[in-house]
């Protein structure tokens, strides 16, 4: 089957009120919820992570803070009448304590509790800065309630081309490990060629991955064609924060890698620039499947 239709998904939570924040790290997603906040006629407070926002935002910033600034950060959003924050955007680089340690940078037991998820993973990262947020009677809400169209629609082919047999048997065995890692709180992704599993996404991210397969081709340590790209929310995922995302830049390393496709997670996957990354797709001669969530 084939669906290009992005229906609304009735379990959506209910119309956003008041003011929102974006907490801004690198990538598209924080540039694509100021511009869908702007459209809607509303007016988003821009707040930057040192080092880690695009220029794109970084010209449209009314504050800035290190990922560690809780104090700071909480300051900001007491004093500009913000109701909502979104977490938006990837962190490359892992924060350096010290600056957490200065004057005004949130209450001990807040700090300690960011300090104690590191141990925890990305996952328990985020739902201790969520938790933390939360704790300061504002509401955490994640870009798909602010832009639902970048949500991927529900489970068909959204793309010209479709899965061929060798590349559905791909799909299951990347899926499976894609699955696992997550379950270990260390990526999102996997790529299979052959049925086998021939790489896992690690904190180096998707791109990243994706090379790593092309340089397996070039140095023909892979031997057959084709592939799979599988990307899925983590088991334990926290939705409002880190869906997995693809986006154009995806599509073009997909190719790269000699891979036939890029399968994702229907309505639980984020769809950066959603008709460019479709028409590139379908330039490129690719597939992109969805599929539905793993029963618990």
């Amino acid at each position: 089957m084939t669906t290009t239709a992005k229906p609304t998904d009735p379990a959506l939570p209910a119309a956003i009120t008041g003011r929102t924040a974006i907490v801004a790290g690198n990538g598209l997603l924080p540039i694509a919820i100021a511009e869908s906040l702007h459209r809607q006629g509303a007016d988003p407070l821009i707040i930057a992570i040192k080092g880690e926002a695009s220029p794109e935002i970084n010209a449209r910033k009314h504050a800035e803070i290190s990922i560690v600034e809780l104090g700071g950060l909480m300051k900001i959003l007491k004093s500009s009448d913000i109701s909502n924050v979104v977490l938006a955007g990837g962190i490359r680089h892992r924060p350096e304590f010290a600056a957490a340690l200065r004057p005004g940078n949130g209450n001990l037991v807040a700090l300690y509790r960011f300090m104690r998820a590191f141990r925890l993973g990305d996952d328990g990262l985020l739902k201790a800065v969520i938790s933390t947020i939360e704790s300061y009677g504002f509401r955490v809400v994640g870009a798909h309630e602010i832009v639902p169209d970048i949500l991927a629609p529900d489970v068909g082919t959204i793309t010209r081309k479709k899965a061929d047999k060798e590349s559905i048997a791909d799909m299951q065995a990347a899926r499976k490990a894609a699955v696992m890692i997550g379950s270990l709180d260390i990526g999102q992704a996997a790529i299979a060629v052959g049925r086998r599993v021939v790489a896992l996404e690690g904190v180096e991210g998707t791109d990243a991955m994706l090379q790593r397969v092309a340089d397996l081709r070039i140095a023909k340590r892979i031997n057959r064609k084709g592939g799979v790209l599988v990307k899925c929310a983590k088991p334990q995922q926290e939705v409002r924060a880190d869906l997995p995302a693809i986006g154009i830049s995806t599509v073009e390393n997909a190719v790269k890698a000699g891979l036939k496709g890029i399968a994702i997670e229907a309505r639980r996957t984020l769809i950066l620039g959603y008709s460019e990354t479709i028409a590139a797709a379908n330039e490129a001669g690719i597939f992109i499947e969805t599929f539905a969530q793993e029963a618990e």
